[in-house]
């Protein structure tokens, strides 16, 4: 049995990382899609969230938590011959330091960025069609995670997803695949 291969998928709230991850996964003979969100979601108490920018020491900590495990459950997957598509809201530096903690190859980036507009409606129709509130007054605006997604390093596939169908966006993530990976040698399905 081969390997598989690291996918992830990060954007803003709302951008549409949840669908087309789940999408991207379901595009591999075995694909498997890890929500980097459920591992603060399965603390029952003590959990503490970065709010807008400021990072008490407990929250970095826990958020570090959060990205050394998803990393870690991509790497278990992979080994056993899974295609990992990992989603969730990694930003800046954090995202080459979570590619430096998978050891599997390899390694795909996707950077969803849609306008903010589009961001906003999406958060919108979200709202009323499932009830799930992303942005929260005292915590990160749409405009402060958007920036923080723009100082992520300029590596791996990013797409401006405003115009697009999810379907469309992971039509276009396979097709330039070669451009997502942030490895010189891929190869295998889960490239």
């Amino acid at each position: 049995m081969s390997a598989g291969a690291v996918w992830l998928v990060t954007g803003a709230q709302a951008a549409g990382k949840s669908t087309v991850a789940d999408l991207l996964a379901r595009q591999f003979d075995r694909g498997v899609h890890v929500r980097g969100g459920q591992f603060y979601r399965w603390a029952v108490s003590g959990w503490v969230h970065p709010l807008g920018d400021v990072h008490e020491p407990e929250a970095r900590r826990l958020l570090d938590l959060r990205y050394r495990l998803s990393a870690m459950t991509a790497d278990q997957y992979c080994a056993e011959g899974f295609t990992t598509v990992v989603q969730d809201n990694i930003f800046g530096n954090d995202v080459a330091s979570w590619l430096d903690q998978v050891k599997t190859r390899p390694r795909h980036l996707v950077v969803l960025r849609p306008s903010i507009a589009v961001v906003t409606s999406r958060d919108a129709e979200r709202q009323r069609a499932v009830g799930k509130i992303a942005y929260r007054p005292g915590e990160h605006t749409i405009e402060q995670l958007d920036a923080a997604v723009g100082t992520t390093p300029r590596m791996g596939l990013w797409l401006d997803t405003s115009g697009q169908t999810p379907q469309q966006t992971v039509d276009e993530i396979i097709a330039r695949r070669a451009e997502a990976s942030i490895d010189s040698a891929a190869s295998g399905e889960g490239v």
